[in-house]
């Protein structure tokens, strides 16, 4: 049986008390590459732990809401999470692309603004741009719809092509009015204005969270954290989560909780789930 570990900060034992005494009013916000998923050389490949599913699904009955937010489009995330039609998780969001599109498993449905018109510019010209930087070898493109994400964890120095790419890459998104997101081997092109934090805020409020928890790994889920400890001021308790890795350390040195990467994460769950289970009004 898992073990419902301790966070190290007082505030992060604040959010969990307050999960704990108030779970109806709690919000489980969740990164999905790194978190619930383990990190693989090819995205496409990457699935979602398998005993994920299973604890959100004794888990998100006994709180207000499960969200998945990812930068992945919702539909390529539900289908690699298996998250469709399992009993259990038939109000779980999945907020893709930074939250600028939503599913709703209650209609399994997709709702999107209009596609950002500089990411279809950068898509042209991004492959010319890697060949000019001599970057093409292990270097790929991953097309995300309303995003571009170049990757580099196949190169033969995959931290050097990282650092090489950083700037050109930056040139290409500020003249068709995007932003570069980095993370673990990966450089992502996508419209201004939505991040993790701006989803976790605008779903917290939707659902009326007394509390919020997010668990992530990435560089992309710290304006995640800077949204708790926001919510932290305003008096919402709120609990942060780091999926470890040895690859970004910058969570783990902000989390109130480290465990140890999408297994660690599956293990919160169902001890949540458990814990849950045994207080009196929080079954069903």
């Amino acid at each position: 049986m898992d073990a419902l570990p301790t966070p190290r900060t007082p505030a992060g034992r604040d959010g969990l008390a307050a999960l704990l005494a108030q779970p109806r009013t709690a919000l489980i916000g969740l990164d999905f590459d790194g978190t619930l998923a383990p990190i693989v050389a090819d995205p496409e490949q990457a699935r979602a732990h398998p005993e994920a599913v299973p604890a959100l699904a004794a888990l998100a009955p006994q709180i207000a809401s499960v969200a998945v937010i990812t930068g992945r489009p919702p539909e390529v995330a539900v289908r690699y999470g298996g998250f469709a039609g399992v009993p259990g998780l038939e109000h779980l969001t999945v907020l893709g692309h930074y939250g600028a599109e939503r599913w709703d498993a209650a209609t399994g449905t997709v709702t999107a603004p209009p596609p950002h018109p500089g990411v279809a510019a950068v898509r042209a010209e991004l492959p010319g741009l890697l060949e000019r930087a001599g970057a093409e070898e292990g270097t790929w493109i991953e097309e995300k719809g309303r995003a571009l994400a170049v990757h580099t964890r196949r190169a033969p120095d995959p931290q050097a092509a990282f650092e090489a790419l950083r700037a050109p890459l930056a040139d290409l998104a500020t003249r068709h009015g995007l932003i570069v997101e980095p993370g673990r081997m990966v450089l992502e092109l996508r419209p201004p204005g939505m991040d993790k934090g701006v989803a976790l805020l605008d779903h917290a409020r939707a659902v009326k969270a007394g509390c919020v928890v997010y668990a992530g790994d990435d560089l992309g889920d710290l304006p995640a954290f800077a949204a708790i400890e926001k919510l932290r001021t305003n008096g919402v308790p709120g609990l942060l989560v780091c999926s470890g890795s040895t690859e970004v350390t910058e969570l783990a040195d902000r989390a109130d909780l480290v465990v140890d990467g999408p297994e660690g994460v599956v293990g919160l769950l169902r001890a949540l789930a458990v814990q849950l289970g045994r207080e009196p009004g929080t079954e069903g």
